[in-house]
Order: structure tokens, then sequence, then C-alpha cells
């Protein structure tokens, strides 16, 4: 009964390796060539196994992604709802608020860019990179809105400056100042003056 328990627990543990081996190599190929343009073939290859062992494993290009986005998700540490209050509350002050908000965002962008770009270019071909960017869009909204809130106005910032601090707080518009050269400070310093532009009420 032991003996058997112990193959048992080989092929298991060969398995997972196996798993683990695909969902490596189809993250590098992710990452030099994008998810749409990836194919099994080419993640056998580089993971020198038979393609039929990869159907083995994950039966479609959805369920290979959504593995992938697990890894690449506790890599990229995005913004979940229930930091914001560790992260803002003690701070006095929306345009600190907004500051720390920027600082953050900089940091995730930074940390997840390249995992971004290639998920930004294919959402609109692969089903599981847009539900994995809503995730992620998801969370930066309620940062902002949290890093919005004036205690002043009880019924919450105005919707439309909400609209306006969102486009301006994209991974997009992060995306452009990062090509224009604009390094991390300069990014900060930059989008907390546009921020606090954009909360000022419009005549």
């Amino acid at each position: 009964m032991a003996r058997r328990e112990y193959r048992m627990t080989e092929r298991a543990k060969a398995r997972d390796e196996t798993r683990e081996r695909i969902l490596a190599a189809t993250m590098q190929l992710h990452d030099e060539q994008g998810v749409a343009a990836t194919s099994f073939v080419d993640i056998a290859k580089r993971a020198g196994l038979g393609a039929a062992t990869v159907y083995r494993h994950f039966e479609t290009l959805g369920a290979l992604v959504r593995a992938c986005g697990e890894h690449v998700w506790a890599e990229m540490r995005p913004p979940l709802p229930d930091q914001a209050p560790g992260l803002f509350d003690a701070i006095a002050g929306r345009d600190a608020r907004l500051r720390r908000l920027v600082e953050e965002l900089d940091r995730f962008y930074a940390r997840g860019a390249l995992r971004l770009e290639r998920a930004v270019a294919d959402r609109d071909h692969v089903p599981e990179l847009d539900q994995f960017l809503v995730a992620v869009e998801t969370g930066v909204a309620f940062w902002v809105d949290y890093a919005a809130k004036d205690p002043e106005q009880p019924h919450g910032t105005p919707p439309t400056t909400i609209r306006r601090l969102l486009a301006l707080t994209s991974f997009g518009v992060w995306l452009s100042m990062v090509r224009v050269g604009l390094g991390p400070e300069e990014r900060v310093d930059l989008l907390a003056q546009v921020l606090a532009c954009a909360m000022k009420p419009r005549s």
C-alpha cells in the first residue's frame, strides 16, 4: 500500500512539474511575442515537450491563459480594494492622497508594464485577457475613487470628475509618459499636479 501511494505521489509531482514547465514556457513566449501570436506548438517546443502533452494539461487557450494569469497576478500585485484604507486613510488632505495614489500606481505600472502592454494589445482577441484587465481596472478605479474622497462632499466626488481621474491614471497615459522619456519622479510630479487640476470644479 505504501509503495502504491509513493508511486501516486511521484506521478502527481511529475504532473505538477510538467504543468509548471508549460506555464513558464508560455509566459516567456507571451512576453516575447504576445498572447494571440503564441501557438500550442510554440509552447511545446519551448518547453521541450510534445504538443499533445500541452493539450493534455490545458485543453484550450483560455484555460492556459487563465493559469498564466494567476502567476502574473501574483507577480504584478495589482491594486485591490481592501488595500485602499491602509494606503490613504492616514494621509491628510486630498492633494496628498492623490499624490500617494499616483506614486502607488506608478510602481504598479512599472512592475507590470510588459505584461499589461501585451494584454492590452490582445484583449479584443482573447476573452480571458479582457477579464484580467477588467479586474485590474476595477482595482485601480476603486483606489482612484477612494483617494479622491472629500469629507465636505457627502455625496462623493462627482462622476464626471472621477471619469477624468480614471482617464489620467490609466496605463495608457503612464505608458505615454514613459515613451517620451519621463522618469519616475517626473511622472509622479506631473501627474499629481494634473490630478489636482482635474479635481477643480469646472466653471
